[in-house]
C-alpha cells in the first residue's frame, strides 16, 4: 500500500458504556473489562490494526488514560496520548487527533469497544477506505445488516455515495430499511486525511474547529485544559461534518461487527464464544456461583460485588434509565 508510513490508528476511548452497568463503571468502562475472550475490547482494538497502521493515537479522558496506558505498555506499543479533561463528544475528539497529525497523514478512527471478526473482509474495507482517503474523501464504514437492528444508526447509500444518515429507527422503520436493501449499519468508524477533515470541520462548524484548536494549541503533554475544553460545543462528528460535507464516501462491508452497546448484544456475542446458557436461554455474567433460574426465560443475571442486575434480554436498552436514575442521586455505584 502506498504512503504506508503515514497511517495512524486513532482510538476513541472516552465512553462509559452506561447501558452495560453494573459491569461498566466510570472507573472501569466496558472497553477495559476482560470478559471477552480474556482480553479487553480496547486491547483487541489495538491488536486489530497493528499490521495496517504504523502509529497509534489514543483519545481518552482523565479518568481512563491510565487504563489505556496499562494495555499499551504491556505490549510495548508506542502511542500518542491525547487526554480530554471532560468529554466533548466525537467532533472535538476527532479534531484533536487531526490537529496532532501531519496534514497528509491518513487517520483511521475507530471506537475502542467494538467486536469485529472476519479480518480479511475488514482489511479489504480498510484498504479501500485508505485509497479513497488518499483521493481527498472522508470515508465512513457501513456494515451490511444481518437483521433490522434498532440499536444502530443507518447509512442510506447509492454505490459508495451517501444519500442520508438516519438515527436509530423503531422496529417498523428498521424492517423497511432492510427491505430496501441499500441501507447499512453506521459503524462509527472513519478514514480521512487529517487536513481534509479539518477543512470540512472549519467550513461546516467553525466554532468546534476554532475552540478545539485553541484547546489543542494549549495542551500540556497531550493533556487538555478543562476551561478551554468546556468552551467547545459538545456535538458528534456525524452532525458536525458527515451529514453536511460533499466529500463523504461509504465503504460497505460484511465483516462481523457489533458495538456491544447493550446486554442483548453482549449475550449474543458470548453465545458465539461458548458462554453457557440454561435450557431456557438464561445467562449469568460476572460470577461462577451456581445460579438457578426458575420460571423465567431469556433472562440475564449480571453479578458484581456491589450491585446486581437482572433483566429480560429484550429490555436491554432500558438499563440506561437505571444508570440515569443513579446518576441523579450521585450514586457511588457508578464509580
Amino acid at each position: 500500500m502506498e504512503n504506508k508510513k503515514s497511517i495512524t490508528h486513532v482510538i476513541l476511548t472516552g465512553g462509559v458504556g452506561s447501558r452495560l452497568w453494573p459491569l461498566s463503571r466510570k472507573s472501569q468502562p466496558k472497553q477495559y473489562l476482560d470478559i471477552f475472550d480474556g482480553k479487553s475490547l480496547f486491547e483487541m482494538t489495538v491488536d486489530r490494526n497493528r499490521n495496517i497502521a504504523d502509529k497509534v493515537m489514543v483519545v481518552g479522558n482523565i479518568d481512563n488514560c491510565h487504563l489505556s496506558r496499562n494495555v499499551l505498555e504491556k505490549s510495548n506499543t508506542a502511542y500518542v496520548d491525547i487526554i480530554e479533561s471532560t468529554p466533548r463528544n466525537t467532533a472535538a475528539a476527532i479534531a484533536f487527533a487531526a490537529f496532532a497529525s501531519e496534514p497528509d497523514d491518513i487517520l483511521i478512527v475507530t471506537p475502542s469497544d467494538h467486536i469485529i471478526d472476519e479480518m480479511e473482509m475488514y482489511e479489504d474495507a480498510i484498504n479501500e477506505a485508505v485509497d479513497k482517503a488518499l483521493n481527498g474523501y472522508i470515508v465512513t464504514f457501513g456494515i451490511v445488516p444481518t437483521k433490522p437492528e434498532i440499536g444502530y444508526g443507518y447509512i442510506e447509500r447509492k454505490g459508495d455515495d451517501v444519500i442520508s444518515f438516519r438515527e436509530k429507527p423503531n422496529q417498523v422503520t428498521a424492517a423497511a430499511f432492510i427491505a430496501k436493501g441499500n441501507f447499512l449499519w453506521n459503524s462509527g468508524m472513519f478514514c480521512f486525511k487529517a487536513s481534509v477533515l479539518l477543512e470540512e470541520l472549519k467550513s461546516f462548524h467553525p466554532e468546534v474547529y476554532e475552540k478545539s484548536k485553541i484547546a489543542w494549541d494549549n495542551n500540556k503533554a497531550g493533556n487538555l485544559d478543562l476551561d478551554l475544553s468546556m468552551d467547545i460545543p459538545s456535538i458528534s462528528i456525524d452532525y458536525a461534518v458527515m451529514e453536511r460535507s460533499k466529500k463523504i464516501k461509504v465503504v460497505g462491508s460484511q465483516f462481523a461487527w457489533s458495538d456491544l452497546g447493550s446486554f442483548e448484544s453482549v449475550y449474543d456475542y458470548l453465545l458465539t464464544i461458548g458462554h453457557k446458557v440454561d435450557e431456557n436461554g438464561n445467562m449469568v455474567i460476572g460470577t461462577n456461583n451456581y445460579t438457578a433460574f426458575i420460571g423465567v426465560k431469556d433472562t440475564i443475571f449480571v453479578y458484581t460485588p456491589t450491585a446486581n442486575l437482572i433483566l429480560k434480554k429484550e429490555f436491554s436498552q432500558d438499563v440506561k434509565s437505571v444508570y440515569s436514575a443513579l446518576e441523579r442521586t450521585n450514586s457511588d455505584l457508578l464509580n
